[in-house]
């Protein structure tokens, strides 16, 4: 089941849920208790927002070895986690703001997960219980700060660097899909999430033995190599086969 979160016309976010490009309203809490109204509104006549609003966004570095090695550096050992504010969100179609401060702004296109219910101190192998879904993510960096800084919160926690959607997949086999990003329509990235250093379940199981999960919480997986520059007037395309494709213009 894709699951949307999207602006009614008198304004408000309301849940839905699509069969057939068309979409039908989800009453109720989508992490818990929900009952689904019929799919009768055609989906392009819908803005979409952001698919759920997290209580915190945890990303991973490096979890592919020719990503890591592209930017001079070894495959971590243990998954190495960073945070994005939510304050950072965007949805699909919506701009990514290039700030004053960086001179250097890229395009990271990811697998993301989705908490459904709370987790902490979960195992690789019960990880799977505590997913709702995925969905398509860009971890927008500003590269020359990520450099300079000893952290990383200042080049990846600007706002608009943190688009997600366009919907959550809820049945997603995330074993062997093909990640790729497209900046005006050129190829940039392109890989398989079976090349991630850390799977799915290891990153829930490392991820909560430090930090509890909510359900709406997001975990970014990593992005492939092939990271590049974005410039005023660009549009960026993030696509995951089998998921969909998360797509966001670019303006300084």
């Amino acid at each position: 089941m894709r699951i949307i979160r999207y602006q009614t016309p008198e304004g408000n976010a309301a849940y839905g849920w699509i069969l057939e490009d068309k979409v039908g309203e989800v009453q109720g809490n989508i992490f818990g208790e929900y009952r689904r109204r019929e799919a009768r509104s055609p989906l392009k006549e819908h803005k979409l927002l952001a698919p759920c609003q997290p209580s915190k966004i945890v990303c991973v570095g490096r979890n592919y070895v020719d990503h890591a090695k592209e930017l001079g550096n070894e495959a971590p050992k243990i998954p190495l986690i960073f945070l994005k504010p939510p304050s950072s969100i965007i949805a699909t179609g919506e701009y990514i703001v290039l700030p004053a401060q960086s001179k250097q702004v890229e395009h990271e296109g990811e697998l993301v997960v989705v908490i459904g219910k709370r987790a902490k101190g979960v195992t690789a192998e019960q990880a799977k219980e505590y997913i709702f879904g995925y969905t398509i993510g860009n971890d927008v960096t500003a590269r020359d700060l990520q450099k300079t800084d000893d952290q990383w919160t200042r080049a990846k926690g600007f706002d608009t660097f943190c688009s997600f959607g366009p919907w959550i997949d809820t049945d997603f086999d995330p074993s062997d899909a093909v990640v790729t990003c497209r900046v005006n329509g050129q190829m940039r990235q392109m890989a398989s999430t079976r090349d991630m250093v850390f799977n799915v379940g290891t990153l829930i199981a490392y991820i909560s033995s430090v930090m509890t999960l909510e359900p709406g919480d997001l975990i970014f997986t990593g992005t492939p190599a092939g990271v590049g520059e974005l410039r005023n007037g660009d549009v960026v395309d993030v696509e995951i086969e089998g998921l969909g494709k998360l797509s966001n213009p670019v303006k300084a």
